[in-house]
């Protein structure tokens, strides 16, 4: 009997049925996502429902994270109330592929309560991804040890990639919600691991 590798398995209706479920634009997210997926097969994938609020309305967002076997997908959907441009609501959706060899870093922070009382599921989990293309830097002014010192050190500084960052707790998006990311999260460090 052989076994049935989870890299070889197709996704994609698994993936589909995600973003139905959401009931989030179904036809246009899956579109913007099908369009990006270029017939690839899926392997892994985490669909993320967040709506925020802003004064008195709530906007949605959704974000879709694919992974084939060559590429990152990301799609994000988000909801407008209509503005000069377009008077009536409308949605946009980004999308964009990152080939896996260009995945630089996968960030992965696990928030475990009471980590005393013994195993427990991480109440949150934080995925960041970086591959160049957006880059942060922090400056702040330079300075040496001398408290007295008044002179012009310059500027002293952080770069860091943070291309891509997700955030999901239990309590807002469910315990299953934290274990996909973690999964989606194991998925994408072990295609990208020797890349």
């Amino acid at each position: 009997m052989s076994s049935i590798r989870t890299d070889d398995l197709d996704r994609t209706l698994e993936l589909r049925q995600a973003i139905d479920r959401t009931g989030y634009y179904p036809e246009v997210v899956a579109e913007g996502v099908a369009a990006t997926v270029a017939g690839e097969k899926v392997v892994s994938f985490f669909v993320h429902h967040e709506p925020t609020f802003d004064h008195d309305e709530v906007r949605r967002h959704l974000s879709v994270l694919a992974l084939t076997p060559t590429r990152l997908i990301l799609a994000h959907t988000d909801e407008h109330p209509g503005d000069d441009l377009l008077p009536e609501p409308y949605t946009s959706t980004s999308t964009e592929a990152v080939r896996l060899g260009s995945v630089a870093s996968v960030v992965v922070t696990r928030m475990v309560a009471n980590p005393t009382s013994g195993p427990a599921s991480p109440a949150e989990a934080v995925m960041t991804i970086g591959w160049g293309g957006v880059s942060r830097l922090d400056l702040e002014p330079a300075a040496c040890a001398d408290p007295e010192c008044e002179a012009d050190h310059g500027y002293t500084g952080t770069l860091a990639s943070d291309d891509f960052s997700l955030r999901v707790s239990a309590a807002a998006d469910g315990a299953d919600a934290v274990n996909r990311l973690l999964a989606f999260a194991e998925a994408l460090n072990a295609r990208t691991h020797g890349a």
